[in-house]
């Protein structure tokens, strides 16, 4: 549906108010609004990689970019910095981040690439931001903090360390946003990939993006067990939110950096962000920032 293409597509959310998806393009340092009614990409340039955006109570967003949170009033194109962490870490960066159920934003970070395929291990961290600007470190010694979302009842957070090709079950205390006790959820297979982004349907469902496995997944938090495969025409897919008038359609993100030539001629839909009807089953509308 945005056939725009980005060097590194990420982090889409549906705003209902807008009528729009949101989403960043992390390589290209920039954020931007899709609207289906006129087909038109907005996008505001920013001075960092900026891993993830979110949705903020009283109108624009609250987005993580370097290694620094801070709001960003679309209209303006002003960006306003929060707070900034691990200033000691010149070679992290913020990536994926999503708001939980009280209007706190969780973001967590990463160490980019010295050279192809080599990046420090165990860099990144988890971090909470509060409505009242507070931040707690919520992990420690992760290598790409990634996908993130809640269960329905709000009892548990689901996170994925992408590194670890696994997604991860914790209790979460939706008074004190704090997490706790995790457990191993769902390893992924071979053919799987590595796993990326992940939102939550209106079942209590999981779906992960699975980067350079063309495909998301659906898993079951009860059972530990994948119950469907969706592939798409783009092997780097990187992360999914259900959006439209009724949150029945999945909007998919994709990525063209990373791929050679050879691929780039067989892809020639990397980087383009698809839609995805006809699953059977709804999402639910994100959750704004509280402050």
């Amino acid at each position: 549906v945005v056939k725009e293409k980005n060097r590194m597509g990420e982090c889409p959310v549906w705003e209902e108010r807008e009528n729009a998806l949101v989403y960043v393009d992390i390589n290209s340092q920039k954020v931007c609004r899709w609207s289906p009614l006129t087909n038109e990409v907005q996008s505001v340039p920013v001075d960092a990689r900026v891993g993830s955006v979110a949705l903020r109570q009283c109108g624009g967003y609250v987005i993580a970019l370097g290694t620094r949170f801070a709001f960003l009033d679309w209209d303006t194109q002003v960006v306003t910095t929060i707070l900034e962490l691990e200033q000691d870490k010149p070679n992290n960066r913020f990536n994926d981040g999503k708001v939980d159920p009280k209007g706190r934003f969780f973001a967590g970070t990463m160490a980019e690439e010295t050279a192809p395929g080599v990046r420090a291990r165990r860099q990144g961290a988890l971090y909470t931001l509060f409505p009242d600007h507070s931040v707690i470190k919520q992990l420690d010694q992760v290598d790409i903090s990634n996908g993130l979302d809640w269960s329905l009842d709000h009892r548990t957070f689901f996170h994925i360390d992408s590194l670890a090709y696994a997604v991860h079950a914790f209790s979460y205390d939706e008074h004190t946003g704090k997490i706790a006790c995790p457990k191993l959820l769902y390893r992924l297979e071979k053919e799987e990939q590595m796993p990326d982004g992940m939102c939550t349907d209106a079942e209590g469902k999981l779906w992960v993006a699975c980067i350079d496995g063309g495909r998301v997944i659906r898993i079951d938090p009860e059972t530990g067990k994948r119950i469907q495969t969706v592939r798409l025409p783009a092997s780097r897919i990187t992360s999914c939110c259900f959006g439209g008038k009724d949150y029945s359609e999945m909007y998919v993100t994709s990525a063209y950096d990373g791929l050679d030539e050879t691929t780039l001629a067989k892809e020639p839909q990397a980087g383009e962000i698809f839609k995805i009807t006809g699953l059977g089953v709804k999402g639910i509308p994100q959750a704004f920032y509280a402050a």
